[in-house]
């Protein structure tokens, strides 16, 4: 069967939302996907994706768990906590006209990062879960935004080709590097194997080797304030917004540190066990996730996202198969150690979907 590609038009009912995108593309486009074994969901929206399918699965088979999943890190990330990203004044890349309508959002990017979402993902079908797009600022002064699901259905995968690549990194200890860069050169190779090889319908996978610690992949904006200031205080410490939420609470200034971040910890550990609660756990990855982002500095909280994956399409053009991203989607490589040269390796797995 040759694969297919689906487009779903979705509408969030609230600012944080969860969208059961496998069952509305059954509503929308009926049997279109039956018969395949596997489908990949793609989100091209930099607030909103998809988990992996082990954890959308164990988080959708109880009540309330994918929620409470969600507050945990929330609770790192509260909204309106002093964002750069959110100081539109600052935005100098954005118009006038686009500053009275941006939504401040610093919050759903860095949940959107922290939290482990990705922008595509491959289900097996065979599995009855659901595949819930998690939206993360859905609405805008009470407006639904407009978002959209690419779905395509496919059995099998073929791996056609194989690099590495050396992305340019300075030794400063902290540093988002956006692989979309004009110059860099990093997706124009890509593009070049998917030419070569002629991919139509397929998947690339970049992922960091064994050798490079202290570094991540993620797919988001790519935003000055967001990179370098937000994220960056997140790398140094993962409670920093959290603590400056919790600084309204008090009208001492002399008091705010110290009861802030003792505040932020709790509300943290409190979210945390819920979780755990609702899970019906004892111990888990999630609890050894949470242990390693209340260390200071994020050591690890990020090392959880090794590879990321982007979607290959000939829906535009048809026979010629093109990277496929949203208007502000970009894959980032993310360090907060120094590397011990100033270059650090991608690998890039190109395959042809069958």
């Amino acid at each position: 069967m040759t694969p297919v590609e689906l487009s779903l038009a979705l509408t969030p009912r609230s600012r944080f939302d969860l969208i059961d995108v496998r069952a509305l593309t059954q509503d929308v486009h009926g049997g279109a996907l039956d018969g395949y074994r596997r489908r990949l969901y793609v989100s091209r929206h930099t607030t909103a994706g998809f988990l992996p399918q082990g954890l959308a699965a164990r988080l959708t088979a109880r009540p309330e768990a994918i929620t409470s999943y969600l507050d945990l890190f929330r609770a790192m990330f509260p909204e309106g906590a002093g964002y750069r990203h959110d100081q539109l004044e600052l935005r100098e890349e954005l118009a006038p006209e686009q500053r009275a309508a941006e939504p401040t959002n610093g919050d759903a990017h860095l949940l959107f990062i922290g939290g482990g979402l990705k922008s595509c993902v491959s289900y097996d079908a065979r599995r009855s879960c659901p595949a819930p797009l998690v939206e993360l600022d859905g609405t805008y002064k009470g407006t639904p935004r407009k978002r959209e699901a690419t779905i395509v259905g496919y059995n099998d995968e073929i791996e056609v080709a194989r690099t590495t690549l050396r992305v340019p990194v300075s030794m400063h200890p902290i540093e988002a590097v956006n692989l979309k860069r004009s110059g860099l050169g990093f997706y124009e190779e890509i593009e070049a194997l998917i030419a070569r090889h002629g991919v139509t319908k397929g998947r690339v996978r970049l992922e960091l080797p064994a050798s490079e610690q202290a570094a991540s992949l993620t797919v988001n904006e790519y935003e000055t304030l967001l990179m370098q200031h937000d994220l960056a205080e997140v790398l140094r410490n993962p409670l920093r917004f959290a603590a400056e939420k919790a600084r309204h609470a008090w009208d001492d200034p002399g008091a705010v540190p110290a009861k802030a971040l003792g505040y932020a910890k709790y509300d943290l550990v409190h979210a945390m066990n819920r979780l755990v609660d609702v899970l019906g756990l004892q111990t888990s990855r999630i609890e050894r996730l949470i242990a390693r982002a209340l260390e200071v500095p994020a050591s690890r909280f990020l090392r959880m996202r090794r590879s990321v994956d982007l979607l290959i399409s000939d829906k535009a053009i048809p026979g010629q198969g093109r990277l496929v991203a949203g208007t502000y989607q970009a894959p980032i490589l993310v360090q907060w150690r120094p590397p011990a040269t100033t270059t650090r390796e991608v690998q890039v797995a190109i395959t042809q979907l069958h």
